[in-house]
């Protein structure tokens, strides 16, 4: 019995030296161990990433707010309702009552409510476009603030909210919208960019040369006379 432990021990040994020793040469073989890979081949190719371009500007804060809803942002404004009051005299709650608070100072509206230092550091008043940066964005308008509510991402569900807010307790007068440029109508040139002259410009040679009709009739050198005395042209 121990003679055939020793032959299946010595062939299980064996056998390991052999798949060792045939790693080894598949290894040396196959440059296993080398990371370079070899001239003038190429292995795979390369993912171009996708270039993102900037988002296009939407419409601005003023002309958002002229045409804002307050029945709409009534609805919005729901979503404030579990931490906040805005009928006046209305309680402090996880956050402060939100009656008049639009034109205020930041950080010190409602009495006896517990702000946070980013906020009462901000410095400033609830402006339309403060509001607006605080609605998008709570802790990219003051980093530290404990109010967790991610922000609307929507520009006009901003301008309705503030709508909404403006008529408990009013606000400041809103920012103008920026105005419009107005383009030339479509066939229409503008002043000196059609052909001709410009009414009150004065002609140059060219133009002046370029005015004269070509089928105004130039008496010929051998022109003769008829009986009448008048001019006939060839």
């Amino acid at each position: 019995m121990d003679d055939r432990f020793n032959t299946a021990s010595g062939w299980v040994l064996f056998a390991g030296i052999v798949a060792l020793g045939a790693s080894i040469a598949s290894g040396m073989y196959f440059h296993a161990d080398d990371n370079s890979y070899p001239e003038g081949e190429d292995f795979g190719y390369f993912v171009k990433g996708e270039e993102v371009g900037t988002e296009e500007a939407g419409p601005d804060l003023g002309t958002l707010l002229a045409s804002a809803d307050a029945a709409a942002g009534e609805k919005v404004f729901a979503k404030c309702t579990a931490c906040h009051t805005i009928d006046q005299g209305g309680a402090n709650g996880i956050g402060p009552n939100l009656y008049g608070v639009m034109g205020t100072a930041i950080g010190s509206h409602a009495a006896g409510f517990a702000y946070s230092s980013a906020l009462t550091d901000k410095g400033g008043q609830w402006t339309w476009e403060n509001m607006n940066e605080w609605l998008k964005s709570p802790r990219g308008f003051a980093a530290g603030t404990k109010m967790s509510f991610a922000g609307l991402s929507k520009p006009e569900d901003r301008a309705n909210v503030m709508e909404f807010m403006a008529t408990y307790g009013g606000a400041p007068a809103k920012p103008e919208p920026a105005p419009v440029e107005e383009a030339a109508a479509e066939g229409e040139d503008a002043p000196g960019a059609g052909p001709g002259p410009v009414e009150g410009a004065e002609a140059g040679a060219a133009e002046a040369a370029g005015a004269m009709s070509a089928d105004q009739p130039v008496p010929a050198a051998n022109a003769a006379g008829d009986n009448a005395g008048a001019t006939k042209v060839d």
